[in-house]
């Protein structure tokens, strides 16, 4: 990949602004009207997860669940010598004998995994999780701040902000389940963001030191260049990501399946987002900038 014609990065920004602002609008009516397929993390239920020697189908598992009167509002997700069966309410001890004796009638090997989350834990857990992506980004928008100046610290926080609820957007359209991995796959993307942005604001940093910035279209040409000179690493470090986390959704256990793909689109709107997003609305900022001199971080 040869770039060795400038690209205005600039001025293609309000295309992929355009595509953000379309995105998002549809994110806050899908969160409005369907919100968020909450896992057992996130709402009281139990979750079993039955190993066997033998595939069963979601067919010889119903009658079971009607039995012991949890069939309607129950999730069974079959797999290869493997069953989920998630509960939107707390099996009873009484519940989760009948379900073991029933199921090791078709196969009596069958072993059980069994997590049960209560109402109170089901709701701290939802707070903690709120409070852990909340206090990554205000750590994240101080240490840019003091590291190099407020109006990237700004630009930081807001492509952060869009990479995590472009993630959500995706889950609450599909009504994929958010459990505690997304919750980590959406702090992971928020990591590889901030390092892919500031490795662009670093070499901004490095352009305002020997620039001479009279006007807007001079900060506009310092942003192109500084992008220009990055593009190639931005765009290969997140080639390699994503080709790592593509197949780890492709290959991966059904475990880590929800958490990969999290990544695969994470790691898309992150790279733009540095390039598109964080990089035009610094510029943004300091072509504001008044009773200062431009060239100067303040």
């Amino acid at each position: 990949m040869n770039f060795k014609k400038q690209i205005d990065f600039v001025h293609v920004s309000k295309y992929f602004y355009s595509l953000s602002i379309i995105l998002t609008i549809v994110g806050l009516i899908s969160l409005a009207v369907f919100g968020l397929n909450y896992g057992v993390d996130f709402k009281a239920g139990s979750n079993v997860d039955v190993s066997l020697s033998k595939s069963l189908t979601s067919a010889q598992i119903q009658p079971i669940l009607d039995e012991i009167g949890m069939g309607e509002g129950t999730s069974i997700t079959p797999g290869e010598k493997r069953i989920n069966i998630r509960f939107n309410e707390v099996l009873t001890e009484d519940n989760n004998n009948t379900l073991k004796l029933e199921i090791q009638k078709l196969d009596s090997s069958a072993s059980f995994e069994i997590n049960t989350v209560d109402t109170e834990m089901a709701k701290e857990l939802g707070r903690n999780a709120i409070y852990a992506v909340l206090l990554s980004c205000i750590g994240i928008i101080i240490y840019v701040s003091i590291r190099f100046e407020w109006r990237f610290g700004v630009a930081a926080i807001v492509a952060l902000i869009h990479d995590a609820f472009l993630v959500i957007t995706v889950f609450s359209v599909f009504q994929l389940e958010v459990d505690l991995i997304f919750i980590t796959a959406v702090l992971t993307i928020i990591g590889y963001s901030i390092n892919d942005t500031i490795v662009i604001f670093d070499r901004i940093r490095e352009n305002l030191r020997f620039a001479k910035l009279k006007t807007k279209e001079d900060i506009v040409v310092l942003v192109n260049k500084s992008v220009n000179q990055m593009i190639k690493r931005s765009l290969y470090t997140a080639l390699t990501v994503f080709i790592a986390a593509l197949f780890l959704f492709l290959f991966g256990g059904e475990s880590i399946r929800m958490f990969s793909f999290a990544m695969v689109i994470g790691l898309i709107f992150g790279a733009y987002s540095s390039i598109f997003i964080a990089s035009p609305l610094w510029l943004l900022l300091k072509s504001k900038q008044k009773n200062k001199p431009v060239g100067k971080a303040s």
